[in-house]
């Protein structure tokens, strides 16, 4: 290869023709790589090239299939400190992360789809009446899932393996040919992931991967003809540009998009958890990830001790290099996005919050380092409180009583994730069951990999994760017969 990165189209690498762009590590401003630049030709290349691959691919026996995701598991795990060090660097993702939550995950993910499910269910049999359509007969029916077609993944920076391995190995599995579209942050790490299914078997043409900073690069990949679906991971405002053009030309989408997740803490709840847990929005990827608890709701008799604890909590997190093993809080993605979470902050203060942690840049050298922010006294009005901050910043809003810390959680534009906190556990269910999001942590942040993921509201349209991604990266066909 030469100094950039090559595009990867049909089984080929091939020299971009809009040259190549920098790659930036976050914690030290230094170039990582150099990424190359598609130009909208070569996007709707790599769609024609998925287009053809797809008969063959989706002809190709299930298990076949599979071996091949197995064995690009893996070749995944195998290289899983080189292929973390690159995501560490692109993304600033600290190295636990990187090798667990990242590199580890993708791996996972390939392996959880080499396991072949049943593509096909029986119905029960209806006994017909004659009439128009013929005499009397029972019949019989069958539901195929079959492979929607040219699929195009439009990954998010905060996780450069995790997204698209989530993406990638569930639409293999069913039979679909991909374009992906990483994120043009940290692509490096997708183009990884292309070589290591290269050399698992993938055919020519099944994956392609095109990257570039240009607005044209992702339009194009999103409208071209040759496309059949679009599953995209990322902001709200660009997911409604995405489904607009979906909706012109009935392309399927599966859309998993911003958040700003309720955290209801109750008064019988055992705060120490509910603090680790909503601390979690300062640690992981530095609150950069839309599942996080940004939005915490705290019973009056517990408000004060939520909020002084938060605060300790954050003022003990070490920031810093992420190659450091003290470290627990990295940089966010590039200056302009700290810039961004910066500008909410100071927001906040004018709107009335006050801050208890943070709200100060973190006195260091390079880097785009947010330190961990609690802003308290908050009101749901509050544009802090309503909007996504996407960063190490934590809102915290008083509520009275059960009812009153319902409405407040469902305030909200978004419903991806929401989390409820009570030693009432009876409570913590009925509460759950009037959250208006996608998931609900009850006691916990944590989650089970096979529970479908997806939001409510403006956090998306759609299901995956376990088999409902088998179900999302595929049309059910009905076969009926007379029995």
């Amino acid at each position: 290869m030469t100094d950039g990165q090559r595009l990867f189209v049909g089984g080929e690498w091939v020299e971009p023709d809009g040259g190549h762009y920098a790659v930036t590590d976050p914690a030290t401003e230094e170039t990582v790589g150099w990424a190359p630049e598609a130009s909208p030709e070569q996007v709707r290349a790599a769609a024609g090239a998925a287009r053809e691959a797809f008969g063959p691919w989706s002809r190709t026996a299930p298990p076949e299939r599979a071996a091949v995701l197995a064995r690009a598991a893996e070749i995944i795990r195998d290289r899983t400190v080189p292929y973390a060090e690159l995501a560490r660097a692109e993304s600033g993702a600290t190295t636990g992360t990187a090798r667990a939550m990242q590199v580890g995950v993708a791996a996972a993910r390939f392996r959880r789809y080499a396991t072949v499910e049943p593509a096909e269910w029986a119905i029960a049999p209806q006994i017909n009446e004659a009439g128009p359509f013929g005499a009397a007969a029972v019949m019989g029916a069958l539901a195929v899932r079959q492979p929607v077609g040219v699929v195009t993944c439009v990954t998010s920076y905060n996780n450069p393996w995790a997204n698209p391995a989530g993406k990638i190995a569930p639409a293999l599995a069913m039979g679909n040919t991909v374009l992906v579209k990483p994120a043009p942050q940290d692509p490096l790490s997708v183009y990884r992931m292309a070589e290591a299914l290269a050399e698992a078997g993938v055919p020519p043409g099944v994956v392609n991967v095109v990257s570039g900073q240009s607005v044209e690069v992702g339009e194009t990949a999103v409208g071209c003809a040759d496309v059949d679906m679009v599953s995209f991971t990322g902001s709200t405002a660009v997911g409604q540009r995405i489904a607009e053009v979906c909706g012109r030309g009935m392309k399927r989408q599966l859309m998993e998009l911003g958040g700003k997740g309720a955290a209801v803490v109750f008064d019988d709840a055992d705060l120490g958890a509910a603090v680790a847990g909503i601390g979690t929005t300062f640690s992981f990827y530095s609150g950069q990830i839309c599942t996080a608890p940004t939005r915490v709701l705290a019973q009056r008799g517990v408000y004060d001790h939520i909020v002084d604890q938060l605060g300790a909590y954050a003022g003990r997190l070490g920031i810093g290099d992420p190659r450091d093993r003290s470290t627990v809080v990295g940089p966010v993605i590039s200056a302009a996005h700290r810039d961004r979470v910066e500008s909410y902050v100071e927001l906040g203060r004018k709107e009335g919050a006050v801050v208890t942690a943070g709200g100060e840049r973190p006195s260091r050298g390079p880097g785009f380092y947010v330190a961990p922010t609690v802003l308290a006294d908050c009101t749901a009005g509050m544009r802090v409180v309503r909007e996504e901050i996407f960063g190490p910043v934590v809102v915290v809003v008083p509520f009275d009583d059960e009812e009153e810390g319902i409405t407040l959680a469902n305030d909200s534009d978004y419903g991806l994730v929401d989390y409820v906190w009570s030693g009432d556990v009876a409570r913590a269910f009925r509460v759950a069951r009037r959250l208006r999001a996608g998931g609900v942590g009850v006691n916990t942040v944590g989650r089970n990999m096979e529970a479908p993921f997806g939001g409510f509201k403006r956090s998306g349209v759609g299901r995956d994760v376990g088999s409902y991604a088998l179900h999302a990266y595929s049309e059910v066909q009905s076969i009926v017969w007379p029995g």
